[in-house]
């Protein structure tokens, strides 16, 4: 991905944070309102489902997109609990993707990706800080659905708006720069990837069937 594609990715993702803040905290039981929430989320999951051909993935999304249909129309029926529990099924799903591959004997999430972009072996120490940032990432996940929900219980609904639509990417992307100065700082050797090469082998990790290492 060009340096153009990623800064247009980086401004497209903060317009549709502060779109979404500003949709949860003035008109959240609005059409357009859980549309624009929970559209592009089921939209992406049908189109990985469609593209992999895997039934259970497009069921389910035809199962929520009728789910919201359903309580749409009834009515009386508090959506924001919707949201957070939208907020909380992603979290858990990514900690649970994570956490699978840190049974003993299995080769840890960060692992493998890292196999896949690095041409040289990764060393035993690379190993041991792969397996650690996959734990990282697990922890991270849970703080997110806990802080999540101790916000929706006792905070007014704009607080727990603006942690969704703002402060979760904002967070999600603090991570990511804390964890790049902290390798390049405890392992110098360990060589930067670009976020073609990642992504490549994000897909590759998700499609066992695709082989090769990125290019």
């Amino acid at each position: 991905m060009a340096a153009w594609g990623v800064l247009a990715a980086g401004l497209g993702l903060v317009v549709y944070s502060l779109l979404s803040y500003l949709l949860m905290a003035h008109a959240p039981d609005r059409a357009w309102t859980v549309l624009a929430l929970f559209g592009p989320l089921l939209a992406a999951l049908a189109v990985a489902g469609l593209a992999r051909r895997h039934l259970p993935t497009l069921a389910g999304c035809a199962a929520a997109t009728l789910m919201l249909v359903l309580v749409w129309q009834r009515g009386g029926v508090d959506l924001n609990r919707l949201y957070v529990l939208q907020h909380g099924a992603i979290h858990a799903l990514l900690a649970w993707t994570f956490a699978f591959t840190l049974r003993p004997g299995s080769m840890a999430l960060i692992t493998a990706m890292a196999e896949k972009v690095h041409l040289n072996p990764l060393t035993t120490a690379e190993r041991r800080y792969t397996r650690s940032l996959t734990l990282a990432w697990v922890l991270y996940f849970v703080a997110m659905i806990v802080i999540s929900v101790l916000l929706y219980a006792l905070a007014p609904w704009a607080w727990w708006s603006f942690f969704c639509a703002v402060l979760t990417p904002g967070a999600a992307l603090a991570f990511f720069v804390v964890e790049y100065l902290w390798r390049r700082w405890q392992h110098p050797d360990f060589s930067p990837v670009s976020v073609q090469r990642a992504l490549r082998a994000w897909q590759q990790q998700a499609n066992p069937s695709t082989t090769g290492r990125p290019e």
